[in-house]
């Protein structure tokens, strides 16, 4: 059932409305008993009424920091986003209270009359509220998707997705872009955390439940009602995929067994009455996923039967073969509905608008996108003759439900649920009396156990606590448990200690990151802190309890051999508490591994049970203790060879030279022969070296005498490069123009060419451009990487 349909069902009927006045959502003029048009009807008569021009608004999708009300009453978005740093008025810490007044403003201007008896549509705001509704200050913060697969418990994801829901209609927002139903089957892939399992039958189980706990169970009396919103199933597909785990990168192989992976989890959330599905920024086999009809249409529509829109990812469709940000009818003529296009909405809105006049994209295109939006617009309510301003309707204003007691207890469940336990020698569950002492890094920082999609995109220690109103610190939570167990503990940072305790509890894991800054080379875990510590505390005769927080499997062999128990934690959020339930025995360790956990240091990812040190499935309750013995410490990664720069801090080596056609740069400055090389900054003046290639040129740097060693090297491409981009190494030439492509626009990343790639090395590098292209290098260097080492981009 949706939010009341009668009247504006009248209305339509009669093909044509009395003009409203101000205060009324124009189109809409109520006519007693009349009985509701089907579906279909109702969307080809707002159709037949509406402008080329609303027509095209419906498919733009722009970020609240880039227009404003203004410019929403002048052309009618369909829809706008926030984005992972974005919050309402210029302020991402901004109040709940000031994200339902943008709400309250963008809806009143969105439904101001129009002129000729014009319907209009009100708009709709998407969110990422991907663990909880993380971009408003105190809202409950649940574990990310990672630490949901550990749980396996789809009614606890189910109540998870009710709770975010409530607190995200409380906020005036009408949608959510989640559940991620990512089959991640490469960990060093910087999204991992977004994943509920490498396995997509338990992937298709979560996610079908989490779309049920936003939307409600379709047929029943509230889906789509008060107290829920839009999911988006994303993103489709092959995200989990990605060679190499490289974020936005490619996925190859043949389509059918690739669907018997990734696509999985699409069919029950369609069965669900998931309403939206959102586009990869992935290629399938080259094929950028937001031009890719085959897959768009084929697959998603034709065959698994989806009748709701497709939205892109942020800027997706620039990044399809042709298209730039502002132009790309290749992408709406593939099956994307709505552009996510942050910033460049008035260039596309224009180029969209011109190529539907002049024939580029058929009128029959551009109704087929805009009916697939108003269908969405009329099942969640939005249309409806008494739908009201979003401060008005279902939870709307209610902002005593965000970051209730009530959620937050289920967040604790989640927290507790979600704790794998890989090793106990027999120190848990802690023992009442005890004297405790908890240290590590992550021990007292929420925003560490929150991870990225945390207030900010990418979270950071820059939240301290105060940023989190109502949470709970884990650190906080063993101290209150700990209090009614009559044991006492003691916070401290460094690890030092007056008097010896029983029992230490390191709490250390990876900081925080989203997307492709999460993206990483091997499965070792590098940072020492917390593993100087349980050494340390084990060489003083003090049990210890390792907590890992982490946004995946690692290699941590080193710290669980330093360890007496070992929790996998994940990145659990804002209720501290839930971990202290698991290792004071307040609850049952339940939780299980959705992912297999490495067991040698190669580097490599494991998916299944060959190379993997813990099996998926695998955890231990706390009445079955379990010992590993020694485990191998050896890993090349922790003791690769010394670096040999070729660049770096801004400066050529003294044996290292520059040159373009045979013309020296010397210190790579300059210009000669179509590449012009100039300082910038990086992290300080001038450390940096941005190369602009005319087509057709070339920049090499070599070595004056013999050299050895791997390359390493640091860059940025700031733009899409106009042409194919190749790498000559030792007589191996590499086309890179697909990897570029990936990174373009995405900041820092790493180049390593090893002899998997290139045999023999050499001693020099040409880069050389067919189009024109900007390369930022920050280092070059030679190193010896661990034998096997693949090339990477």
């Amino acid at each position: 059932m949706y939010r009341g349909s009668a009247a504006l069902a009248a209305c339509l009927a009669l093909a044509a409305c009395a003009t409203p006045s101000v205060d009324a959502p124009a189109s809409v003029s109520p006519v007693a008993d009349a009985a509701p048009l089907p579906e279909d009807d109702r969307v080809a008569d707002l159709l037949r009424r509406m402008s080329l021009e609303r027509k095209v608004a419906q498919l733009i999708q722009p970020q609240i920091n880039s227009f404003t009300a203004e410019d929403m009453e002048r052309y009618r978005f369909g829809s706008y986003l926030n984005g992972g740093n974005g919050g309402p008025y210029g302020d991402e810490f901004a109040p709940a209270a000031e994200w339902l007044r943008l709400a309250d403003e963008m809806y009143d201007a969105s439904v101001k009359p129009l002129p000729g008896g014009e319907p209009v549509i009100p708009t709709m705001w998407g969110t990422d509220a991907v663990h909880g509704h993380t971009n408003v200050i105190g809202a409950t913060i649940f574990p990310h998707n990672i630490g949901l697969g550990a749980t396996g418990d789809a009614e606890l994801v189910r109540r998870i997705g009710e709770a975010t829901a409530a607190e995200i209609e409380a906020t005036g927002i009408d949608w959510n872009f989640s559940p991620t139903v990512a089959v991640a089957q490469d960990d060093r892939w910087g999204r991992s955390y977004e994943s509920y399992s490498e396995d997509p039958q338990l992937v298709a189980k979560l996610g079908e439940a989490l779309v049920e706990g936003l939307q409600g169970r379709k047929g029943e009396a509230d889906f789509l009602g008060k107290g829920r919103v839009i999911a988006t199933a994303k993103h489709f597909f092959g995200d989990g995929g990605t060679t190499q785990g490289i974020d936005t990168g490619d996925v190859n192989g043949d389509i059918a067994q690739l669907k018997t992976i990734h696509a999985v989890p699409y069919p029950p959330a369609i069965e669900a009455g998931v309403q939206v599905v959102m586009a990869s920024f992935n290629s399938i086999n080259g094929e950028k996923m937001h031009g890719n009809e085959a897959l768009l249409t084929g697959v998603l529509r034709d065959e698994m039967g989806f009748d709701g829109l497709v939205v892109g990812d942020w800027n997706g469709h620039g990044q399809v073969k042709g298209c730039t940000v502002s132009d790309c009818a290749q992408s709406l003529k593939a099956g994307l509905d709505i552009y996510m296009v942050p910033d460049d909405w008035k260039a596309l809105h224009a180029n969209l608008v011109a190529q539907v006049e002049d024939g580029t994209i058929p009128m029959a295109t551009l109704d087929r996108a805009v009916s697939r939006i108003l269908r969405v617009k009329l099942r969640a309510g939005l249309l409806d003759a008494d739908a009201a301003r979003p401060s008005e309707r279902g939870l709307g204003g209610d902002l005593s439900v965000i970051g209730s007691p009530a959620h937050r207890a289920i967040a604790r469940e989640a927290v507790a649920k979600s704790q794998v336990v890989l090793k106990n020698t027999g120190v848990l569950p802690l023992k009442p009396g005890a004297k405790i002492l908890v240290t590590g890094e992550g021990a007292d920082a929420i925003w560490q156990a929150a991870g990225g999609w945390t207030l900010t995109w990418q979270g950071g220690p820059e939240l301290t606590n105060d940023y989190f109103p109502g949470a709970t610190s884990i650190w906080a939570g063993i101290a209150a448990e700990a209090k009614a167990q009559g044991s006492t503990t003691t916070l401290s940072p460094d690890g030092s200690f007056a008097a010896k305790p029983d029992v230490a509890i390191v709490v250390f894991g990876e900081d925080s990151y989203a997307e492709f800054y999460g993206d990483q080379k091997t499965m070792v875990f590098r940072k020492e802190a917390g593993l100087e510590q349980l050494r340390k505390f084990t060489a003083a005769g003090i049990p210890t309890v390792a907590v890992f927080l982490s946004g995946r499997p690692l290699w941590v062999n080193r710290e669980i051999n330093a360890s007496d128990a070992f929790v996998a934690s994940w990145l659990p959020g804002s209720e501290g508490a839930g971990v202290a339930d698991i290792l004071f025995g307040k609850r049952e360790a339940s939780g299980r591994l959705s992912f297999s956990w490495p067991a040698a240091c190669n580097g490599n990812p494991v998916n299944g049970p060959d190379g993997a040190l813990f099996a998926r499935g695998y955890g231990l309750s706390l009445d079955r203790p379990g010992g590993l013995g020694t485990l191998d410490e050896t890993c090349g990664f922790l003791n690769e060879g010394p670096s040999n720069a070729w660049f770096e801090t801004g400066r050529l080596a003294a044996n290292i030279t520059a040159s373009a056609g045979g013309t020296n740069l010397p210190g790579l400055r300059g210009e000669a022969n179509g590449i012009m090389a100039r300082g910038i900054d990086r992290t300080r003046q001038e450390d940096a070296r941005e190369i602009t290639f005319a087509p057709g040129s070339a920049l090499v740097i070599g070595q004056s005498g013999q050299g050895s060693g791997d390359y390493r090297i640091a860059y940025s491409v700031p733009n899409n490069p106009t042409g194919s981009v190749t790498v000559t190494v030792g007589g191996s030439t590499i086309d890179i123009t697909s990897d570029l492509l990936v990174g373009a626009g995405k900041g820092w990343r790493e180049m390593i060419l090893t002899g998997q790639c290139a045999p023999g090395l050499g001693d020099s590098i040409e880069i050389r451009s067919t189009g024109e292209l900007k390369l930022q290098i920050a280092s070059i260097a030679r190193q010896e990487l661990p034998e096997g080492t693949a090339c990477s981009f």
